[in-house]
């Protein structure tokens, strides 16, 4: 049976008091509109992308032998990174439009109602779940609270950095005047000089993949251990919940 919960019932913590009170008649609920999941997962690709181009891009591969104009394998890495890092790009503004034109759920990525003093209640009965201090996490229909803010506040602001940085470095590239220089050239000096900038955006690297690891692990323990759905929440775009 699968139970549609009005976005009218679900107040600014992100509860939804219908399937916190009642959880135990809910089995399904469409929560992720289409555009969101294709999202998410071009996303996790581009990311994982960027993340191993990236890598070698600040760790160079050892010269490789025979002739310079045989090797163009650092060529191939760079552009792989800069057309990852483009669908990254566009796709955030494509997320950002449909933060305006989807459903309720699409907003909670970009809206943390800090300050309610129910949303940080609910924050801090997150906090003693995966604390280990709860028997049972109450029930979200769309992003848990501590999720959301994570998600907010360290995804989605890192990401931008990234992108900011990102195209201010390419931008060295392309030369003065080019769009990428027009429009992010001010970075640079901002940071002091492009060799600091460099420096920022492999830790931002650094700091999404420590972001990712966590993501998945909590994502694989509320399946596991929150007896709802979340990785396959991503895929159909209903939330199902097994008790």
């Amino acid at each position: 049976m699968s139970t549609e919960l009005s976005v009218a019932a679900a107040d600014a913590t992100g509860v939804d008091e219908t399937a916190v009170d009642h959880g135990q008649s809910v089995k399904s609920v469409y929560v992720y509109e289409a555009p969101v999941r294709i999202w998410h997962w071009i996303n996790m690709l581009a990311i994982l992308v960027l993340c191993v181009t990236g890598y070698f891009i600040g760790s160079p591969l050892p010269t490789q032998p025979g002739e310079a104009s045989a090797n163009f394998l650092m060529g191939y890495i760079r552009f792989a990174h800069f057309a990852a890092g483009y669908i990254f790009a566009i796709g955030m503004i494509a997320r950002i439009y449909w933060a305006v034109v989807g459903n309720h759920h699409a907003r909670e990525l970009f809206s943390v109602p800090i300050f309610t003093a129910a949303y940080w209640r609910e924050v801090w009965s997150m906090v003693k779940w995966y604390s280990f201090l709860s028997a049972r996490p109450n029930r979200y229909v769309g992003h848990n609270p501590l999720a959301r803010f994570a998600m907010f506040f360290v995804f989605v602001l890192t990401s931008l950095f990234m992108i900011v940085t990102g195209f201010a470095l390419y931008g060295e590239g392309l030369g003065m005047g080019s769009w990428a220089d027009k429009l992010f050239g001010w970075v640079i000096p901002l940071f002091g000089q492009s060799q600091d900038v460099h420096t920022f955006h492999h830790l931002g690297m650094w700091f999404l993949v420590c972001f990712i690891i966590f993501h998945v692990y909590a994502a694989v323990r509320e399946d596991i251990m929150g007896r709802q759905s979340i990785v396959s929440t991503m895929v159909s775009g209903y939330r199902t919940f097994k008790d």
